[in-house]
């Protein structure tokens, strides 16, 4: 790869906005949950970067949805695994929201966002009735259905609700907020 100069005003600034979310034990905790799930040792992200075990990864839980997997060390190889695994996941039922970029990975520039990708894979993944594995953070939720009836329904449109908030009584009316803009035009 390139030599890439650091970062510098806005982007340092955001760079270290990414690199403050970063949760040094959440991350081992997904490390651990892909040795498991594929049986292949990872140290850290920089074993992920080609994507052959992130697409054997999400082939465990949902089985084809990478057809096949690059094994090559050419650079757009490995990027293609990545995308695959990125398609994979939406395939198993993540949400654009939940997936990375390619770049987030490869070129390590939002590795927070790569984390809670595999924390949703986990969430789905457990979600499943015959999975057997780690848990890896929350539990997906279930869905809450609530059920009023028309009586409840009715007295409901009568009410004012808390989001309207209330003004007592003002008005915006002889509302002065100082001096109007003076503008002087100069006469040469």
């Amino acid at each position: 790869m390139a030599f890439q100069a650091a970062p510098m005003g806005d982007a340092r600034k955001t760079a270290m906005k990414i690199e403050s979310k970063r949760d040094p034990e959440l991350e081992k905790q997904c490390c651990e949950f892909i040795e498991f799930h594929t049986g292949e040792k990872v140290n850290a992200y920089d074993d992920l970067k080609n994507g052959v075990i992130l697409c054997k990864l999400v082939n465990k839980f949902c089985e084809g949805a990478v057809r096949k997997i690059e094994t090559s060390s050419a650079v757009f190889k490995q990027r293609a695994n990545l995308e695959s695994f990125i398609q994979g996941c939406k395939t198993f039922g993540l949400k654009d929201q939940e997936v990375f970029q390619v770049n987030d990975l490869f070129e390590t520039k939002n590795l927070p966002q790569f984390t809670q990708c595999i924390i949703a894979l986990a969430r789905y993944a457990q979600s499943q009735p015959d999975y057997n594995g780690p848990m890896l953070g929350p539990k997906q939720s279930e869905g809450n259905v609530r059920e009023f009836t028309q009586d409840q329904l009715d007295a409901g449109k009568h009410m004012i609700g808390l989001q309207m908030g209330s003004n007592k009584g003002a008005s915006q009316a002889g509302g002065d907020f100082g001096r109007p803009r003076q503008v002087h035009q100069e006469f040469k």
